[in-house]
């Protein structure tokens, strides 16, 4: 199995990032053998549609689930399509944290996507 996490940092050690979209790296793991690889996240700049394209890209990597801090419709509605499990990382803060939790099947599945719009545009000042 393959998970993928959404970072802040390229590493085993990095905080979790919140955004699936704009978040600032994928990390890909196994959460058996620990077997893993990191990327920045090719959507972050993106204009519009960054859930979708990153969506694409979890599709592209083989991942069997996603793990992040929210999905927003588009990106939700690609990857149910797609059969990827999605999961919040809720209290955890860290990939092991994560991990850990992933294996005591401790991480809340997603049943609805969240809001639209992380990129910031549009929001008031």
């Amino acid at each position: 199995m393959k998970i993928l996490l959404t970072t802040v940092s390229p590493n085993l050690e990095s905080e979790l990032d919140p955004r699936f979209g704009r978040g600032a790296y994928y990390l890909m793991i196994d959460p058996d053998t620990l077997e893993w690889n990191a990327v920045a996240n090719p959507a972050i700049q993106a204009p519009g549609g960054a859930g979708i394209q990153s969506a694409q890209f979890v599709v592209n990597q083989q991942c069997d689930a996603v793990v992040s801090g929210d999905f927003g419709p588009n990106a939700y509605n690609a990857l149910k399509a797609a059969g990827i499990l999605m999961y919040r990382f809720g209290i955890s803060r860290t990939v092991s944290e994560v991990i850990d939790r992933f294996k005591a099947g401790q991480l809340e599945t997603l049943d609805v996507p969240g809001n639209a719009g992380h990129s910031g545009r549009g929001r008031m000042r």
